[in-house]
């Protein structure tokens, strides 16, 4: 068998096993997801961050696969870790409102479906929880006007629950 078919072959079964693992790890989310009565969104984050970890590996895979060196995929891979450390240390309130995102998910008790207040006294705020994303969250007011807040700011001031 020639390399060129070897490595073909290889992708294949890369992608097959990607798609395979993609959809046994959805399934087996949406049944854990049902069976402790987890929120459907947070249930479809969590499947996107595993896919988003699956193409990464797919991909560093049949980089290998090609014949990229690993010498050369490191220094690559550590060159834009490092360029993407300063982008967001610039923009530092972007990496605020991508932790707080991860803390909202995680350990906020206001969820999506949840009606909230924001109790400040400057903005006063009343809605439903549309969605919460990686940088805002989004507010449905009862004027059916959505108003979408930066997660940091959300993290920051006093909320109140008021049904879910």
């Amino acid at each position: 068998m020639e390399p060129l078919q070897l490595k073909l072959i290889q992708s294949a079964l890369v992608l097959v096993g990607m798609v395979i693992l993609m959809i046994l790890i959805k399934g087996t989310l949406r049944r854990l997801g049902n069976r402790y009565k987890f929120q459907k969104d947070r249930t479809l984050f969590t499947v996107k961050v595993i896919n988003i970890g699956l193409y990464t590996a797919a991909a560093i895979t049949l980089l290998f696969i090609w014949g990229v060196d690993q010498n050369e995929l490191v220094l690559f891979l550590s060159s834009f870790v490092a360029i993407l450390g300063i982008a967001l240390f610039a923009q530092w309130s972007m990496l605020s409102n991508v932790t707080a995102s991860i803390l909202l998910f995680v350990s906020h008790p206001a969820k999506v479906g949840d009606t909230i207040s924001i109790l400040d006294k400057d903005y006063p705020l009343t809605g439903k929880i549309k969605d919460i994303g990686a940088f805002f969250v989004s507010i449905e007011t009862e004027e059916k006007e959505i108003i979408t807040i930066p997660n940091s700011l959300l993290f920051q001031k006093m909320i109140k629950v008021e049904s879910q």
